[in-house]
């Protein structure tokens, strides 16, 4: 009988190891809610902190009390060459699905979702590793070019569209290309703990709540993870004006969704740089970052080497364009 119960304990211990602890806003799975997400905020971009920095641009999260959202941050590369895809809300089942963001060599499909900063719903314009450094694209990321010295100068087509979720009634149309699905079943890296908890504690904000802030919050970006108050917060100048998509079903709250990727991870205006909309991107605000469709100028940039696909593999200059200072 001894040995029975010590049996018995030994198959209740496993059984609770068995069950991983909660998460906060369920970021090791996928999310399905039934109210879409509001538009995206319009906001400045906080400058880069140092090299190596890879902009991972703000999203709506979904949580107990419903959508809030996460902060716009730099973030370091997990490893160099690695550039981040970002998480989207993507129709599907009936619901609106939240399907993670990774680290991988090369930029992946994020529902066409036009983010800014050089994430204009296709690829990353915002720069490009080489040889174990990455180059920023100065006209869409904002860098202090006196201590970051590998930088080149690109002009990216620009639109004013801040839908934030792909699919369903007034959602971008955009689907995976060949090379956003070959970046799709590469080898990736997971959000790092800086931005799991940089998206938990945006979830403990109440600020950033969309029942509070209607869409533009207070703290729009940071210049580091869970940097959330004091230098290089930036506030949102406005919110997207986009219509709030919804369905028949009045029920919002969340059910796990089965996701090959995982939700991830939360004075002001003075470190932004802001300049007025326009046609060719050479301001730092995703206002009106969009397509990454480029052209190149006559302005100092990155020595060149072999170019992939826009899509893949971050931005990178024409062979014409000169080697920039380092």
């Amino acid at each position: 009988m001894r040995i029975l119960r010590y049996l018995s304990l030994l198959l209740i211990a496993c059984g609770i190891l068995a069950f991983p602890p909660q998460t906060p806003a369920q970021i090791a799975v996928g999310v399905s809610v039934h109210v879409g997400p509001p538009a995206l905020p319009v906001y400045a971009q906080p400058i880069c902190p140092e090299t190596g920095y890879i902009w991972t641009p703000g999203y709506w999260a979904y949580g107990d009390d419903g959508y809030f959202w996460v902060p716009g941050t730099w973030v370091m590369a997990p490893q160099p060459g690695f550039l981040w895809t970002p998480g989207y809300w993507g129709w599907g089942g009936g619901a609106y699905v939240w399907h993670g963001g990774y680290w991988g060599p090369h930029v992946g499909f994020y529902g066409g979702i036009n983010y800014g900063f050089g994430y204009g719903g296709v690829g990353y314009a915002g720069g490009y590793w080489n040889h174990g450094a990455f180059y920023y694209n100065s006209s869409v990321s904002h860098v202090n070019v006196t201590v970051i010295h590998n930088t080149y100068n690109k002009t990216v087509i620009v639109n004013n569209v801040h839908t934030s979720f792909n699919g369903g009634e007034g959602g971008v149309r955009a689907h995976a290309n060949r090379e956003e699905e070959a970046a799709g079943r590469e080898h990736h890296i997971e959000a790092t703990h800086e931005q799991v908890e940089h998206q938990h504690s945006a979830s403990s904000d109440r600020s950033l709540r969309a029942s509070e802030n209607h869409g533009r919050p207070a703290i729009a970006a940071t210049s580091r993870p869970g940097q959330f108050s004091g230098k290089g917060v930036v506030a949102a100048k406005s919110n997207g004006n986009a219509p709030r998509a919804t369905t028949r079903n009045s029920a919002d709250r969340p059910s796990t969704a089965h996701t090959n990727n995982t939700q991830t991870a939360k004075d002001r205006a003075s470190t932004a740089h802001t300049q007025p909309a326009s046609r060719t991107s050479s301001e730092h605000s995703n206002a009106s970052q969009g397509q990454t469709r480029t052209h190149s100028e006559p302005k100092s940039s990155p020595q060149t080497e072999s170019r992939p696909h826009a899509s893949s593999g971050g931005d990178r200059p024409r062979a014409e364009e000169k080697k920039p200072h380092q």
